[in-house]
């Protein structure tokens, strides 16, 4: 028995191999192709552990992605103090970088950490997160709790508003594969409280800024919880939990990036590989093919 239970331990992690190798090529080469850029795809059937990736071990700037990693630093430092996320802090004008749709409707009041957190993740709003990551301690701070929860090739060094851009400089990068393996450890994992998860699921549940991607790219009753990320370089990421009403979710982390500064950003390549992603595991899944029958 424990050579036949080795031997189809080894038979499984060959299918699984076989399959996360098998990746639609021809469908997501044809969609850089039409771009002019690069997709980074890391993606996990958590009905079947079944894996799709594409340029997943390669380096993309990860721009706003980087706020999801922060708040949940600012929820995981809340278990050391349970009042934290009721501190109230102050700003003025002069911390107004470019986007700050809540920040901005709050400098007299100010706001507590709680709703800066809020803000970043449904808002994306760039004021809300250099908040709290001065909070935290700064870049290096949100870096350091990314390498502590197993995503060794985080390295943000900049604030919002300078984050860089260029594919080619390693500074506010991370891989589409650890940014995924992040993901699930924060949404689905045990790194952050069940209360805490379902906080910061909710926020990404309410996202504001993903309609024309993720969203744009699941059928009719399915549920995304994501959070994107835009600059220069053409960019356009998304990462994200996808499920529908029968099925355990998606994890899916896609990372768009062009080879000129002024490239524009295209959110439906971010659209068509999450039609693509799903279109796939659903070939191998047999909750998705319940759910078409």
């Amino acid at each position: 028995m424990k050579y036949l239970s080795l031997l189809i331990a080894a038979l499984s992690f060959a299918c699984f191999s076989a399959f996360a190798n098998t990746l639609p090529q021809t469908q997501l080469d044809q969609l850089e192709k039409s771009f002019g850029g690069k997709i980074g795809v890391y993606a996990i059937d958590t009905n079947t552990n079944q894996i799709i990736m594409h340029h997943a071990d390669e380096r993309f700037p990860v721009q706003s992605t980087m706020k999801l990693i922060a708040v949940a630093a600012l929820l995981k430092q809340s278990d050391k103090d349970a009042n934290l996320l009721q501190e109230k802090i102050h700003y003025s004008e002069k911390d107004l970088t470019y986007w700050h749709p809540v920040t901005g409707q709050n400098v007299t009041a100010g706001m507590t950490l709680e709703a800066l957190s809020e803000a970043a993740i449904s808002y994306s709003d760039n004021v809300a997160a250099n908040i709290i990551i001065k909070k935290l301690g700064g870049p290096q701070a949100v870096t350091a709790f990314a390498h502590s929860i197993g995503n060794p090739s985080f390295n943000v060094e900049h604030y919002e508003g300078n984050l860089n851009s260029n594919p080619q400089n390693t500074e506010d990068t991370s891989t589409p594969k650890d940014m995924a393996i992040s993901l699930q450890k924060l949404t689905l994992g045990d790194v952050l409280t069940s209360a805490q998860r379902t906080q910061l699921v909710t926020w990404m549940r309410n996202n504001t800024t993903s309609y024309k991607r993720m969203r744009a790219g699941v059928s009719v009753g399915w549920t995304v919880a994501d959070k994107t990320g835009s600059g220069d370089y053409g960019i356009a990421n998304d990462i994200g939990i996808l499920w529908s009403p029968s099925c355990k979710p998606i994890v899916l982390a896609v990372y768009t990036v062009r080879n000129k500064q002024d490239a524009k950003s295209q959110d439906d390549i971010v659209a068509a590989t999450t039609s693509t992603v799903l279109e796939t595991f659903a070939k191998h899944d047999a909750c998705f093919k319940a759910l078409s029958a």
